[in-house]
């Protein structure tokens, strides 16, 4: 393996599901300039949108995302650029 091409600044950080609150930690070298406290000690935080703790492969729960409502939303929204 190649030497120098790796970072050197691993350290534990602190992730956070936002979609339930979850929070885990393990080494990164990602910045962030939040911290949060997690019994007693003080981690960076990088905030997540979704983990393994909320993905619906993991969990096995499926959301069901309503698309043609989404569709007539776009198309009302958009309707009043249409040429006449």
């Amino acid at each position: 393996m190649r030497k120098g091409i790796h970072p050197e600044n691993y350290r534990m950080v602190a992730f956070k599901d936002m979609s339930n609150e979850e929070v885990f930690l393990t080494k990164s070298t990602a910045d962030s300039k939040e911290t949060l406290e997690v019994d007693g000690v003080e981690y960076p935080l990088i905030k997540l949108e979704i983990s393994r703790t909320s993905h619906p492969f993991y969990t096995g729960k499926v959301k069901l995302v309503d698309s043609a409502g989404r569709i007539d939303k776009f198309k009302t929204k958009y309707d009043k650029f249409k040429k006449k």
